[in-house]
Order: structure tokens, then C-alpha cells, then sequence
């Protein structure tokens, strides 16, 4: 059972997601309130772990690395130690780490973030090109207006020219070579690669590389998975729709976009997943198969670590990263003693903020990645996302309150309840997952970009916002409960939301809906994870709040929830910010 949030635990996620939006971290500008952040860092891991620090105080090793980078080594119950304990050196790993961190962009070497039955979970960046081997890091950053996706690393030459053929190529033999020596160290064997591309190319030129593209084939003996996922800039779509991912689904017939999926089929046999269908799954159900995906790589039979990255590694990567350490909470595995706002408090903090999340940009723009990894959390409760053997344990105790809730939020003063968003609706499409049948590698170049039978059913719109996206889909949800009595439909006057109009007001159709209080046969996973979004949404709504889109699809039904939440008291004139 989930303790209630105090005072100091809420103040302390305020002051943190206020210096987080406030610029991104660097190691080497660290002031009082991140070396408060940082010390409340290590007490948390320190609850549940024995730990080591590499040193990386003025951002030696990494400018947005943490500069105390926390290295697990386990658990803190003898039972524990002596059942999973890494075989890691720290001396030796600093030792890895100084001859490896330029073979991956902006020095973004592998690292280790999670500890979990004794195998390490990784983070990093894509591979570096020729361009920053030597040195060219200022040029990029100029040109990369800070964006994941844009350049990485300065421009690659080819390396198919002759230059590299000859001197150049013992230079990525040299420099991958020990990169390799770092993953090997840390017994990683899979690799998820995020990116969708092979490299990332900027005004004609090759800025990036990546394992699965290496012309040595240096990477061969890892297990290499390519899981194309859409980089930051695509969740200004998923903002523009009020928050709402259901139906998003990227556009995967973009020039640039030539990373097909490949996941070898000894990981997919037991996960009855389509993986054929991956180009027609919206943000949601894209989302879900892959978090399963990594936790099953993760609870698998051997010992072998797991290395995450996108190609800056500071948007999609946290992401994951986030996810999967909220998820192995939730089911007791890791960091079991910490409560709710513990876990959030450490995730936020060590995954995004110290390393180097751009949050106060990517608000700037529209791109909420950030926040779309925890109000998430709603659609991971259910047990086909726990990494236990067993079913969880239904909760025999008496009803508890989870959080925040919604009889709390109304009894809050004006004052207190900050800047919360737009109470606006949002439609759900389940798809199911079919089972996949194929023999050795999913690899799939070319997929017909068309929604299955349930999405064709579905009301269906094309989004002109972005050609990112190219459908989003509502269908209606009779069975759902309003949002308040007496209030039956939703009546929009305006023509441009007139597809809308008879959609009912829900429970579960705010991005900042307040999580409702936890049911006898609810499973601890369920309350866990809810509580977690919960605290994470006041504490948004109190220092960041979310922006409504008047010009999204559903601005006009926005617009008239907006109004019915004023009209009820949830919220003040100005509360949108």
C-alpha cells in the first residue's frame, strides 16, 4: 500500500520539475538546487542498493551525463546480493568508459541506469561518425537547434570513400572496437536500436551511423533489434490533439524513414503480437508491443544486459527507460522499497533531467515526449505487461486512496491547483494484437500503409497538422461513465468539430484525468501505477501545465469542456497557461 503524498514529497517534484523546465542540465553549470536534486538522488537508490559512483563533476566524461553517474552493483538484502550481484569493477568500467566515450554521438557513452537480476539495462546514443571523431561537436550543435533527431554528430564522410577505406577506417575499428570492449564488460547482448533510419541524413550527408549499418559488421555478435519509433517532433501531433495518442499513428512512407523493423523471432515466439502490422498501430498500441518487447528481453532466462538508444538518447531512450523502471517497480522487482512518489521523484530526476533532457525546449515547441511517458502509465496496468511469473496478487485490503483524488482536486483552493489543461475528450480504439507467424527474422521494408478491420470501422479523419501523421481515429465509447451527473452529451455549434458532436463527456478523457480511487479486486500493479500518475500530473498541473489547441481536431469540443470545467469549479479563468 502506497503511503500519501506529504507536503515535502510534493514541494520537493514541484522545485524539481521547475529547475528541469527551467533549461536543460549541464554537468558543468550545477548549482545548489541540482546538488539538492542530486543528493536526493543517491538517498532514494541508496534505499534499495549498494552502489559506486563514476565521477563526472565538470562533465569530463559527458556535458549531460549526471555528474555522480550511479552504477548499481546489488541489492542491499544479503539474500539478494548473493542470488544477483554484477560482476562490474567500477575502476575498470571508468577505465572503459574514458577510451569509449567518443565512438557514440555527443560522447553519449553506454551506460548503466538499471539493475535487474543482476543483468544492466543501458542507455546511450547511436554511433558517432567520422565528423566527430574529430572534433567537429560545436559545428553540429550550431546546426542542431538542440533537437534528438537533428544533427547528432557533425558530417560523416561516407565510409565507403577512399579515405576511410585506408587511414579513417582504423580510426572506427579503434574507437567502436573499444566501444564494444564497454558493452561486452557489461555483458549486454541485445541491442534496441529506436532510430527510424539507418543514418540520419542532413542536407544531403550522412550525420549519423548505427550498429545495424556498420559495413565492418563490427556488432555482429550482439543480438541487434531494430525498433523504429517516432523521434520528439512527432509528440507536437500527439499535443495538437489535446493529448490524446489513440489513433495517432506516424507516416512511415516519409523519404527519410528507412529503418524497417527486424526483431529476431526467438524473442516474438511467446509474445502474440502481429509485428506485420506495425506501420498501422497508433501511438498507444505501438507504444505497449514494445515496452513488452523489452521487458521480455529483460526477463528472460540469461544473463545478458540490454542497451537502449535512439540517436541523441536524450527523448526516445528516457522514454523507455522511464517506462520499463516504472514498470519492474510496480511489480515489486526493483527498488521495492521505494513509495510512489519515491519512484517518480528518481525517474524524473536521474532518467530525463541529468541526462539531459531538453524539456524547456521541447515545450517550446509543442514536443510533450516528456510528458506523454507518464500519463501513459494508465495503459500499462494490466498484468500482460508484468514481467512476474505468476499472477499479481489481488489487493485484500480495505479500498485506499491512490494519490491524488477527484474529490481532493475539487476541495482545492484556486491557488493550489496551478495550471492544469484542457479538460478535453479523448476517444479510445483498442486494436488486438494478432499472433505472429514467421520464421527467422521480422524484417519488414515495405508495409501497406492501411488500419486493420477494427481501425476501418472506426470514424476516421486525415490529420493535415503534420505529414507525420496519417489518421486518427474515435470511435465512440457508449459505455463509459460521464464525467458529471446530469451532463449526457457534448453538443459542438461550431462546423468544423461537427463530426464530434455526439460523443459523450468521460471518465478517462483528460490527459490530467484525476485517477479514481482504487477498487477491492484492483491489483497492486494497477494502484501502484496510478498513483504514480497521479502525483505526476498535480505536480504538473502545479509548475508546467498543458496548453489547449484550438485548431486541433477537437479544439471545439476543448473549447466547450473547457467552458463545463469552469462552470463546475475544477478550474480558474486563467488556469491554462
Amino acid at each position: 500500500m502506497a503511503a500519501p503524498l506529504g507536503r515535502s514529497d510534493g514541494l520537493a517534484l514541484n522545485e524539481l520539475l521547475e529547475e528541469f523546465s527551467r533549461a536543460q542540465y549541464r554537468a558543468k553549470e550545477s548549482g545548489p538546487k541540482v546538488e539538492k536534486i542530486e543528493k536526493r538522488c543517491l538517498e532514494l537508490f541508496g534505499k534499495d542498493y549498494c552502489y559506486s559512483l563514476i565521477q563526472n563533476l565538470n562533465g569530463e566524461l559527458c556535458g549531460h551525463y549526471p555528474r555522480q553517474i550511479v552504477v548499481l552493483e546489488y541489492e542491499s538484502t544479503e539474500q539478494e546480493k548473493d542470488m544477483f550481484e554484477s560482476t562490474v569493477q567500477v575502476s575498470r568500467l571508468q577505465d572503459l568508459v574514458n577510451r569509449s566515450k567518443m565512438a557514440r554521438c555527443r560522447g553519449r557513452f553506454v551506460c548503466p541506469v538499471i539493475l535487474f537480476k543482476g543483468k544492466h539495462i543501458c542507455r546511450s546514443a547511436t554511433l558517432a561518425g567520422w565528423g566527430e571523431l574529430y572534433g567537429r561537436t560545436g559545428y553540429n550543435y550550431i546546426f542542431s537547434g538542440g533537437s534528438d533527431d537533428a544533427w547528432a554528430d557533425t558530417e560523416e564522410i561516407a565510409e565507403d570513400s577512399a579515405s576511410v577505406r585506408n587511414g579513417d577506417s582504423q580510426l572506427f575499428d579503434k574507437v567502436r572496437g573499444h566501444d564494444i570492449k564497454l558493452l561486452r564488460y557489461l555483458s549486454v547482448r541485445y541491442i534496441c536500436d529506436l532510430m527510424v533510419e539507418n543514418k540520419k541524413v542532413k542536407f544531403g550527408l550522412n550525420v549519423t551511423s548505427s550498429e545495424k549499418v556498420d559495413k565492418a559488421q563490427r556488432y555482429a555478435d550482439f543480438t541487434l533489434l531494430s525498433i523504429p519509433y517516432p523521434g520528439c517532433e512527432f509528440f507536437k501531433d500527439y499535443k495538437d490533439r489535446d493529448y490524446s495518442a489513440e489513433g495517432l499513428i506516424f507516416n512511415w512512407k516519409q523519404d527519410y524513414v528507412d529503418a524497417p523493423l527486424s526483431i529476431p523471432v526467438s524473442l516474438t515466439r511467446s509474445l502474440n503480437i502481429d509485428w506485420g502490422e506495425y506501420q498501422c498501430w497508433d501511438l498507444v498500441k505501438q507504444t505497449q508491443n514494445y515496452l513488452k518487447l523489452l521487458i521480455h528481453i529483460v526477463n528472460s532466462d540469461d544473463d545478458s544486459g540490454l542497451l537502449v538508444h535512439c540517436i541523441s538518447g536524450w527523448d526516445r531512450t528516457p522514454l523507455f527507460v522511464s517506462l520499463l523502471r516504472l514498470s519492474l517497480w510496480a511489480d515489486g522487482l526493483i527498488h521495492s522499497s521505494l513509495e510512489p512518489a519515491e519512484i517518480l521523484y528518481l525517474t524524473v530526476a536521474y532518467d530525463w533531467f541529468f541526462f539531459g533532457h531538453m524539456l524547456a525546449d521541447r515545450l517550446s515547441k509543442g514536443e510533450e515526449i516528456f510528458f506523454f511517458c507518464f500519463n501513459f502509465l494508465k495503459h500499462i496496468t494490466s498484468e500482460e505487461f508484468s514481467a512476474c511469473g505468476r499472477k499479481a496478487r489481488r489487493k485484500s485490503s480495505q479500498p485506499r486512496e491512490s494519490g491524488f483524488m477527484l474529490e481532493d482536486f475539487c476541495a482545492l483552493k484556486r491557488k493550489d491547483r496551478g495550471s492544469t489543461t484542457s479538460l478535453s475528450s479523448d476517444f479510445s480504439l483498442v486494436a488486438e494484437d494478432s499472433p505472429g507467424v514467421a520464421a527467422g527474422s521480422f524484417n519488414y521494408e515495405t508495409v501497406e500503409q492501411s488500419a486493420g478491420a477494427q481501425t476501418q470501422a472506426a470514424w476516421r479523419k486525415t490529420c493535415t497538422s503534420s505529414p507525420q501523421t496519417v489518421l486518427w481515429s474515435r470511435p465512440q465509447q457508449l459505455e463509459e461513465r460521464l464525467l458529471y451527473p446530469g451532463v449526457t452529451e457534448a453538443k459542438s455549434s461550431s462546423s468544423s468539430s461537427s463530426n464530434h458532436s455526439d460523443n459523450f463527456l468521460r471518465v478517462g478523457s483528460s490527459p490530467l484525468e484525476v485517477p479514481q480511487r482504487s477498487l477491492p479486486g484492483q491489483t497492486e500493479r494497477e494502484s501502484r501505477l496510478e498513483a504514480v500518475r497521479s502525483i505526476l500530473l498535480t505536480a504538473y498541473s502545479n509548475t508546467i501545465g498543458l496548453k489547449s489547441v484550438s485548431s486541433s481536431p477537437s479544439g471545439a469540443i476543448s473549447g466547450l469542456l473547457e467552458q463545463f470545467a469552469r462552470g463546475v469549479g475544477l478550474r480558474g479563468a486563467s488556469a491554462i497557461v
